[in-house]
């Protein structure tokens, strides 16, 4: 009977071992410390995120005497702002031609007594089928002009370009546009001064990476494998080329568009973005397909990802050795007291720390777990009826 007990706990204990085992993280990656104040924040890589599980419950930070340390997660995500545009309306005061350039100077309609603050430009027009390069001037008196920028302007079956963004906000109330070899004859229905402000505004994380990929040509369909995306909530894919084309991109996320890259004299008009709406692939097998038709594929020079990017963040020692594990399959989250009062920490100064010395686990040690769970309960239902049986034996035999 001692025996039989002393057998029951020892096989607990190793199937307990077993379960626990399936939670262990099995990766690492060491935090770069530095920095002289208390609260720390270390920013997650693409690595961290392939290799950790979809929701980030697996992540743990431990000392360097191996005790956790607590921790919460500055989520990035889109930004909260609102947007005000005041708008000055223009009036042309003259227009005319010299040495082959078409010239349209504007002057605000309403001068207000304060200064006029203008971030863009737009301008209306009912002709179409054109592309043209643009120089802006500036003059606060309509005779003393200062070149703000150049620019280009456009007007191609659905696509246009009809407002231009300076470079630096601009307080002029007079423009002159210089239009060279204006044979469309090309005039403006309307100009508006534009100052467009955000009024609110969060802070949020967005980096950007140049993953590799591979392309593969199949019945005049381009089909680009591109690795290491798993579990990145993507804010866009641009495909970066050379390559003159008007095509129709889709992915396997679901989002597709018509991309762009065209050439009309020295002027190019390029949109080769998509938006991916924060979705993040559970897999890396992201692929992207352009159908040719009959056209020659486009050459592929880089492709660039932006996405969202997190934080943990954690009070930390001055000079403290720290340790990010990652990868225990589906472990639950943490509670730690630090996110109740977490707003009070992001008031403060907090040090920026980065990830070094990734570490992964061999691929055998990677492989899904047996789950030892059912072995467990078979074991203790096994053991409880013997049991019940060599009670009934002793009962009999007394």
């Amino acid at each position: 009977m001692p025996r039989l007990l002393i057998s029951f706990t020892l096989i607990s204990l190793l199937l307990h071992t077993a379960v626990f085992a399936t939670n262990t993280a099995t990766n690492t990656a060491t935090i770069e410390n530095s920095g002289q104040n208390r609260y720390k924040a270390v920013r997650l890589t693409p690595e961290v995120y392939n290799n950790a599980n979809s929701t980030l419950s697996d992540l743990r930070i431990t000392d360097s005497a191996g005790e956790y340390v607590p921790y919460f997660i500055r989520t990035g995500g889109s930004a909260e702002y609102e947007t005000l545009t005041q708008t000055h309306p223009m009036t042309l005061v003259d227009s005319y031609t010299r040495d082959n350039n078409f010239y349209f100077d504007y002057k605000v309609s309403e001068i207000p007594t304060h200064d006029i603050v203008a971030t863009s430009i737009a301008f209306s027009t009912r002709n179409t089928g054109f592309a043209k390069h643009i120089e802006i001037f500036g003059s606060y008196d309509g005779i003393h002009w200062q070149l703000v920028q150049s620019d280009s302007l456009y007007k191609i079956d659905d696509k246009a370009k009809l407002t231009i963004e300076f470079q630096t906000t601009q307080k002029y109330t007079h423009y002159r546009f210089k239009l060279g070899n204006n044979l469309e004859r090309i005039s403006f229905d309307s100009v508006t001064l534009l100052h467009s402000f955000v009024t609110q505004e969060r802070i949020y994380f967005v980096d950007s990476i140049s993953p590799e990929f591979s392309v593969e040509e199949k019945d005049g369909v381009t089909h680009i494998a591109v690795h290491g995306l798993k579990n990145l909530r993507l804010v866009d894919i641009t495909i970066n080329t050379n390559s003159m084309f008007k095509r129709f991109v889709n992915t396997s996320l679901g989002f597709g568009k018509e991309l762009h890259s065209l050439t009309f004299g020295d002027t190019t008009y390029t949109d080769t973005t998509i938006p991916l709406n924060r979705q993040a692939p559970r897999n890396d097998s992201f692929t992207l397909t352009i159908n040719n038709g009959d056209d020659s594929p486009i050459s592929i020079d880089e492709l660039v990802v932006s996405y969202y990017v997190d934080e943990l963040v954690f009070e930390g020692r001055q000079g403290g050795e720290y340790t990010l594990h990652f990868g225990a399959g589906t472990a639950n989250a943490p509670m730690y007291d630090i996110v109740r009062y977490k707003d009070a920490i992001l008031r403060e100064e907090i040090d920026t720390l980065r990830l070094v010395e990734l570490s992964f686990a061999e691929a055998a040690e990677t492989a899904p777990p047996r789950d030892y769970t059912l072995v467990f309960n078979i074991a203790v239902v096994g053991v409880a009826v013997v049991l019940g049986v060599v009670i009934l034996l002793g009962l009999r035999g007394k």
